[in-house]
């Protein structure tokens, strides 16, 4: 899962991105409103965390913008606005949920799941192909009942594999998925999880398998 989060107190901002990477996702921060438009509309995220007191713009014409050119992800707003007339308005512009600071990283954690288990967002809760079951929430791989345990990377790759099986899926699509801004990738990093994968899943006598189209992707079938 790929996360934008734009936040403009460094301490704060550091804070949310670290309790995000630590349940799996990959987080794109930045603290204006000129760089968060600039992402929101650029790239493919599947929720938006949005402050609103921002120093160059107000974060309710980012969210405006954002809809207006339409961007589709869930986005919660975080601020210190309390008001009702605050909260009305922000889901007005187009907020699919509202947080007020200070606040308690578990509620922020359980809100942003809660937005992209919703229909039409653009995780759904349950990923099943052949004997393969993966819960996106619990963060869970079941194959043939049996739950298995694969690292974070890989388990953000499967994700994405299962979500276009049978599909081929490109190699640079992924690499812009499964990384954000920043990380450090190397040229072999996805060939490496992909491998790594292939084998947790064969080891564990998945009815599905990874198939390599080289220089194209690759894709998950049963």
């Amino acid at each position: 899962m790929r996360i934008l989060l734009i936040e403009d107190n460094q301490r704060l901002r550091k804070f949310v991105r670290e309790g995000l990477k630590l349940e799996g996702m990959a987080v794109d921060h930045f603290g204006t409103a000129r760089e968060g438009m600039a992402a929101i509309t650029t790239v493919s995220y599947d929720a938006a965390i949005l402050d609103l007191g921002l120093p160059d713009g107000d974060g309710m014409e980012v969210l405006r913008q954002a809809r207006s050119q339409g961007v589709q992800a869930p986005v919660l707003v975080l601020t210190a606005r309390d008001g009702i007339k605050d909260r009305v308005d922000g889901l007005n512009a187009g907020a699919d949920d509202y947080l007020t600071k200070p606040f308690a990283m578990e509620e922020l954690l359980a809100r942003l799941k809660a937005l992209m288990r919703r229909p039409g967002s653009a995780l759904g809760a349950t990923l099943e192909l052949a004997n393969i079951r993966f819960d996106t929430i619990a963060r869970e791989v079941q194959i043939a009942g049996k739950v298995i345990s694969i690292p974070r990377r890989e388990l953000d790759l499967l994700e994405h594999l299962l979500r276009r099986a049978g599909r081929v899926v490109p190699k640079q699509w992924l690499e812009d998925e499964l990384y954000a801004y920043g990380d450090e990738v190397s040229s072999n990093s996805i060939e490496v999880a992909i491998h790594r994968l292939r084998k947790r899943l064969d080891g564990a006598n998945a009815s599905a398998h990874i198939h390599t189209l080289r220089g194209v992707g690759y894709l998950i079938q049963a």
